[in-house]
């Protein structure tokens, strides 16, 4: 597992490890915009997970996820974490919390 200091460090190592697609969450689900294509929880894999908290507040944090899909596309999440955190439905709460 590698270690990095910030959101920044871990997105630009990942990247240099093959981790080149950005994903965003939606509710039930995983998508990425750019390259049309969305994942379902059991369409992926997350293999590492990064926890980072805010400067000035602990409460301010962020974890980033590396994520393989059953295809082979690699990519990443940055996604807040706690009460910062949007609502998802029960699945990807599931998926996303078992590596947090």
């Amino acid at each position: 597992m590698y270690t990095y200091d910030t959101v920044s460090e871990a997105l630009n190592g990942l990247r240099q490890r093959g981790y080149s697609v950005d994903f965003n969450r939606d509710y039930d689900c995983i998508i990425c915009s750019e390259r049309q294509l969305s994942l379902q929880p059991n369409e992926f894999t997350i293999t590492e997970v990064y926890r980072f908290e805010g400067p000035s507040d602990p409460a301010d944090e962020a974890v980033v996820y590396a994520i393989e899909s059953s295809s082979g596309e690699k990519g990443t999440l940055v996604d807040g974490f706690g009460p910062s955190s949007e609502s998802a439905s029960d699945a990807m709460v599931q998926k996303l919390a078992v590596r947090r």
